[in-house]
């Protein structure tokens, strides 16, 4: 297994740089499309703690809004939420041990990776 994890959504700029970026480092990261393969609720709650954050940071709000889900609708709901419609989750996020960032800079992994 990896040392590193990208939740990795091929279509979008930001998570392709993201992982161009961790390759250019020497970092092979293990790839989760996470569209395809969504994580389950009990992921993404461990995903949040290891990024110190509430649900609703890594809420898309514009694809949310378009669902009828707005951040005010506490971490309960929107945990759900991001696990029956991953493409709400932001993109990338990268894992690494206990602590994970997300790639929105990509320069924001070199928190993680050093």
């Amino acid at each position: 297994m990896a040392d590193v994890v990208i939740w990795h959504n091929s279509k979008c700029s930001k998570s392709r740089a993201t992982l161009d970026l961790l390759r250019e480092r020497g970092i092979e990261p293990e790839i989760r499309d996470y569209i395809q393969d969504p994580p389950s609720t009990d992921e993404i709650i461990d995903v949040l703690q290891k990024l110190g954050l509430p649900a609703e940071q890594i809420l898309r709000n514009k694809d949310a809004q378009e669902l009828g889900l707005s951040e005010h609708q506490g971490d309960g709901a929107i945990i759900a939420a991001l696990a029956e419609h991953p493409e709400l989750i932001q993109r990338p996020i990268v894992i690494k041990g206990d602590r994970a960032v997300i790639g929105r800079p990509p320069e924001n992994v070199l928190k993680l990776i050093g």
